[in-house]
């Protein structure tokens, strides 16, 4: 029984020395200290043992149980320190690795580019809800009853006098309700039509709604407002115009168009916003009296700017996320 206990141990060290790594180490445990090894068989042959020798051998067994545990716990240790450095090395001779820098989406770029500059003019930033009533979005704002604009095929409504809000324009109706004159704000969101999706129309886009009311407020200002903005987003050199149009909310109302030269292509005029004087009905259902009151707004979708000034030709491709195309600015 000495002879195998004593075997046993020499073995159990000569393997022990041959380990290098973890997976060898527990290939070692199965074969001496598992419930089936080397280990347990010779515990379980002490009851073979003379009983006159039983004592010499238990304490021989009980030698060797200690120093194969204590081996192999020492040498595991050791191994899963070692594989603990080897994962947190780091080469420092190595190139490093560059992080991707995220940026802001190009509509929203446009947008910042946009409330700055009309902050600079002295407007203030005020925002509403997109689900609307029918008349904040439309009858407040001049729009007959049979308005086109009011037909289920042209706007999402959600119910019998609720809708996705076609426009901003009613963050107009409600600045205009909560305060009173003289009111100079800028409305920028998210809107919604029921439109086919295609080059140049999307079911949502984004819009820049701007309001001044006052005393004596002149359709001159507005244009001098107006083309002050054009220089400071486009260039001092953009050349427009303002041609005759109609809004329901606004008389006289006008459509203003800049000149614009595609690489390749031959220049032409472009709408970029619409804009009037505030009507006198709007002023009237927003509890504002027209005749010591007077006002201009105007309009401009968010996507066509940024189309227009960086030429971009297909509306759908802001809203695809290609990070192929967004990184671009």
């Amino acid at each position: 029984m000495l002879d195998r206990i004593e075997s046993t141990r020499k073995s159990f060290d000569e393997d022990l020395s041959k380990v290098t790594d973890l997976a060898s180490l527990e290939e070692l445990r199965i074969k001496y200290l598992s419930r089936k090894g080397l280990i347990t068989q010779i515990v379980d042959s002490l009851k073979d043992v003379p009983k006159e020798e039983k004592p010499k051998a238990g304490k021989a067994v009980n030698e060797l149980k200690n120093h194969t545990n204590n081996s192999f716990e020492a040498l595991k240790l050791k191994l899963e320190s070692e594989a603990v450095n080897k994962e947190e090395f780091i080469d420092l001779s190595l190139p490093g690795v560059e992080k991707t820098i995220g940026s802001k989406h190009i509509i929203t770029q446009t947008l910042d580019e946009i409330k700055n500059i009309f902050k600079g003019l002295g407007f203030s930033v005020y925002e509403g809800p997109e689900l609307e009533s029918d008349y904040n979005n439309f009858t407040a704002l001049n729009f007959a009853e049979d308005h086109p604009a009011r037909d289920m095929q042209d706007t999402f409504f959600v119910a019998d006098k609720f809708l996705l809000r076609t426009h901003t324009s009613p963050v107009q109706i409600r600045l205009m309700t909560s305060k009173q004159p003289p009111l100079r704000a800028i409305m920028p969101g998210k809107v919604y039509r029921n439109e086919a999706v295609s080059a140049k129309s999307y079911c949502l886009f984004h819009q820049v709604e701007g309001l001044y009311v006052d005393t004596d407020v002149t359709f001159a200002e507005l244009k001098g407002t107006l083309v002050a903005f054009v220089k400071q987003f486009f260039g001092q050199d953009v050349k427009y115009r303002f041609r005759p149009s109609f809004f329901p909310f606004t008389e006289p109302s006008a459509e203003m168009d800049i000149w614009w030269e595609p690489k390749g292509k031959e220049g032409r005029w472009m709408e970029i916003l619409g804009c009037g004087m505030v009507d006198p009905n709007v002023l009237k259902n927003v509890g504002i009296d027209p005749e010591k009151y007077v006002g201009y707004a105007f309009g401009m979708g968010i996507e066509r700017t940024a189309m227009r000034k960086y030429g971009i030709d297909d509306i759908r491709i802001l809203f695809d996320n290609d990070k192929r195309f967004l990184t671009q600015f």
